[in-house]
């Protein structure tokens, strides 16, 4: 069982840099400096974004879908996954997905004081806007 190589040191946050490698066949083994490619340190949950954007070729609403979230909740994961990979996110994208989190906010609040959902499903989904 392969498991997965952390991206990060577990001590200071700096990033690991990859000295071994191993054939799996002939059990060769190579030592130096490796960079690792920049997504393989990514976190699990960034990746596995990462993987279901690119499934439903970028579009949006199919993320929604596939992994049950909020448009605001994509585009908020969007947005860490894009700083993650070292780029800016501008201060117009964070200020636009501020507002459409707080329109979905405001939505399901709407959905709750007219009986359509559950306190608790409210409070799911309001968990869910990250």
């Amino acid at each position: 069982m392969a498991y997965q190589a952390p991206g990060k040191c577990p001590v200071c946050n700096h990033e690991l840099q990859i000295t071994k490698l191993s054939c799996t066949k002939c059990h060769t083994s190579i030592q130096g400096q490796f960079k690792s490619c920049e997504f393989c340190s990514l976190p699990k949950e960034e990746l596995d974004f990462l993987k279901i954007f690119i499934k439903c070729r970028g579009n949006i609403k199919d993320v929604e879908r596939e992994m049950g979230i909020s448009y605001p909740t994509v585009k908020g994961k969007l947005n860490s996954l894009i700083e993650a990979l070292g780029f800016h996110v501008t201060e117009t994208e964070s200020k636009e997905a501020q507002k459409e989190r707080q329109e979905e906010k405001a939505k399901i609040i709407d959905s709750l004081e007219k009986g359509e959902i559950t306190a608790k499903e409210a409070s799911e989904l309001l968990s869910k806007l990250k």
